[in-house]
């Protein structure tokens, strides 16, 4: 059996890195995908020389919807086994940038939902025609409550994991199974402005647990898992005491 193929896309990121790394130790091959052709070259090449498998460059742009269909066609063709997809784009830019300039916050609805629910509608009837794969989409705390620091990025996590509960079920009757990852603070370049937060994980350490965790099936799942009770306490805190902390 040739070896299954992961799809990253967003491959550019801290964390999609890391990701290929484990899913290439495993074997995996690995198509590459993002904006930045030049780094993801010198990704590729990295890949297949430490791990001994095929690693390919593709250049994506999340916001381009029209090229979605042919990219998805493009990645089909050049799969080996099953294709496996791992999404991990999206920006946040400062609530207080998105309330003064409407272009910024839809460019950040654009790239974190509009983007990801094209490029899967895409990837489905793939998924179907193959009777299974995996597709695991990096979301976020953030979208379990509005908060007001990023009340607009929230809003497109939470929009994504609405669209992926109907997404698994759509594809549960082929097979093909869904994580959605409910992450909590990475230690990455997105939340380096940021105040330091609590269980901040490393990206080699949340990408271990990422492919533990899309090893075992489908869903939704907080990581690291300490966001679980957390979120689950927020969550029910009433909306008088939630508007009143400072989180």
């Amino acid at each position: 059996m040739p070896p299954a193929t992961w799809l990253v896309l967003g491959a550019s990121s801290a964390v999609a890195r890391a990701f290929a790394h484990q899913a290439a130790s495993h074997g995996a091959a690995l198509l590459l995908a993002g904006r930045d052709t030049e780094d993801l070259e010198r990704q590729a090449a990295d890949l297949a020389i430490r791990h001994r498998v095929s690693a390919t460059p593709v250049a994506f742009d999340a916001r381009d919807l029209g090229s979605h269909a042919g990219f998805i066609a493009d990645c089909a063709a050049r799969s080996t086994g099953t294709l496996n997809v791992f999404l991990a784009f999206g920006v946040m830019p400062e609530q207080a940038e998105a309330d003064r300039d409407p272009a910024t916050a839809a460019a950040m609805v654009e790239a974190n939902f509009t983007g990801a629910a094209s490029v899967l509608a895409a990837l489905a009837p793939v998924l179907e025609a193959q009777r299974g794969g995996t597709v695991v989409a990096l979301g976020s705390v953030a979208g379990d409550r509005g908060r007001p620091r990023n009340y607009l990025y929230g809003a497109t996590k939470a929009a994504l994991a609405t669209y992926l509960q109907g997404y698994a079920a759509r594809l549960s009757r082929s097979g093909a199974r869904v994580l959605c990852v409910k992450a909590g603070p990475i230690d990455t370049a997105m939340t380096w402005p940021l105040p330091r937060l609590p269980f901040m994980a490393t990206p080699q350490a949340f990408a271990r647990s990422l492919w533990q965790r899309a090893e075992r099936g489908a869903g939704s799942v907080y990581l690291p898992r300490v966001w679980w009770p957390v979120m689950g306490i927020i969550r029910l805190l009433p909306t008088r005491i939630f508007n009143r902390l400072d989180i």
